[in-house]
């Protein structure tokens, strides 16, 4: 069924049930993404206060098949919070809904509404003296809202998981306006299909999460991180499997680093202390969060130690203090900032199976020679299998250069992925910028289904039209 524009006469049905001021006309801000590639229709962004504001306007604007567009910090990379083309949506910020609502530090339990900045909500954990582990780089920006609507990742989703694993129970609005009051704090309640888990990570297609009740977890008192070369990503893995023995769920994170990222930050944002030097070809960051008695420093050390003696890891650094933790990690941080000040042709957010990892990393770079003189920036999560896999123009060239092979590096790589039995989207969600890679590699059957879920939730098709799945 098509759908009609935000048009002012609908604006002004929406003012006069609405109280003064939720609704204005959209700054640029809520028009823009961080990679550029999408730029949204002016029109109207509403900025409700309360669930019940915004199921009047989920409501009223599937009563009018005017579409929605749930848009959260505008931190992410698939182009899902801005509509480009096709009628003008109503925009829908919960900004004003930012309250973090409950603590409770005996459950390990924090109910926080949708418009809270992730941030907050680690702070919020941390002066109860719990931690809640989802960290990223645009924690300081990113909404809850759109965190759990792009089941969004980060570095300790080895330790912890991604943002479903973290999450009790969710308030939301449903196509049709109604309130799920799900705001549950039980572990258990096998009650039936799980609709908390169908709305995470449906980027704001089947309905608009407005509240969470989050795990948290108790805060590691002995935190260690460590930079360790390694002579390959064969050894990389061989050092996670040993250090998980060694000291289990302790290991919090577990990042890749290619020699590639570190030239960049050397270019373009010297003032970053790199620890290493000279830049190795492979180093790995590691985390460890341990018991209140333990002595991370000596277990890092040990660590080091044993790899030594089975020639995985050739050279590193130990944090000695908490100064030099956080300037070792402001290193993993910067890389993507680097990476953009270079200017990427193509960025790849894929995933892997670990043992996979290595021979795809080889026949990667051998593939993309074959199509053009290019550098290419491999980096990421390695605990989990997560890679960045990026490809930037040769030194001395621009990425426009590269335009007309832009789409064959892009299909080269989720070709490879695919024949590993990876994914083309790991942490970033599909959005509107993999809708066409979901079609051509998911699973027919999945996709039905999923068309199937769509339609009976919202067959009007208002909720974030065009992302995940093909409007109309």
């Amino acid at each position: 069924m098509p759908l009609n524009p935000a048009s002012p006469a609908f604006i002004d049905q929406l003012m006069a049930a609405l109280p003064e001021d939720t609704l204005r006309p959209a700054e640029p801000r809520y028009l823009e993404e961080p990679r550029g590639r999408y730029h949204g229709q002016a029109g109207t962004v509403a900025l409700p206060r309360s669930v019940e504001e915004v199921a009047t306007i989920v409501k009223m604007a599937n009563a009018a098949q005017v579409g929605i567009l749930p848009y959260g910090g505008g931190t992410g990379l698939v182009g899902g919070q801005v509509a480009p083309d096709g009628p003008a949506p109503l925009i829908l910020s919960l900004e004003r809904m930012n309250k973090i609502r409950d603590v409770l530090p005996l459950e390990n339990v924090l109910v926080a509404e949708a418009g809270a900045i992730l941030a907050d909500v680690q702070s919020a954990a941390a002066d109860v003296d719990r931690l809640f582990p989802l960290s990223l780089a645009a924690e300081g920006t990113a909404r809850l809202g759109g965190v759990l609507a792009t089941n969004a990742g980060g570095v300790n989703v080895l330790r912890y998981g991604n943002a479903r694993d973290l999450c009790l129970g969710l308030e939301a609005v449903l196509p049709c306006g109604d309130i799920w009051r799900g705001l549950t704090r039980l572990r258990k309640d096998n009650t039936g299909y799980d609709l908390r888990n169908l709305l995470i990570g449906a980027e704001g297609s089947l309905g608009v999460i407005t509240a969470a009740t989050l795990k948290l977890s108790p805060r590691p008192r002995g935190l260690g991180t460590a930079l360790m070369v390694v002579p390959d990503p064969s050894a990389a893995i061989d050092l996670l499997a040993l250090a998980r023995d060694r000291f289990g769920e302790a290991v919090s994170a577990f990042e890749l680093i290619h020699r590639q990222g570190l030239e960049f930050m050397t270019e373009h944002l010297p003032d970053i202390r790199q620890a290493l030097d000279p830049r190795p070809e492979w180093c790995v960051l590691i985390d460890l969060g341990m018991a209140r008695d333990a002595n991370t420093e000596a277990a890092l050390l040990e660590l080091f130690e044993a790899a030594m003696e089975r020639d995985l890891v050739s050279d590193g650094t130990i944090a000695q203090s908490e100064a030099q933790r956080q300037e070792i990690w402001s290193v993993r941080e910067h890389i993507p900032i680097a990476n953009k000040a270079v200017g990427s042709i193509v960025s790849h957010d894929i995933s892997l199976p670990i043992t996979a990892i290595p021979e795809f990393i080889k026949q990667g770079g051998a593939a993309l020679a074959q199509l053009g003189d290019m550098r290419i920036n491999c980096f990421g999560h390695l605990g989990d299998g997560n890679l960045h896999y990026n490809a930037f123009p040769a030194q001395g060239r621009d990425r426009s250069e590269y335009a007309d092979i832009r789409a064959d590096i892009q299909r080269c790589v989720h070709d490879l992925v695919a024949s590993f039995d990876g994914s083309f989207s790991a942490e970033h969600g599909v959005g509107r910028l993999k809708v066409k890679d979901l079609e051509h590699y998911g699973d027919p059957t999945k996709l039905a289904a999923m068309r199937a879920i769509k339609s009976a939730l919202d067959p009007n098709g208002i909720m974030n039209p065009g992302v995940v799945l093909a409007a109309g």
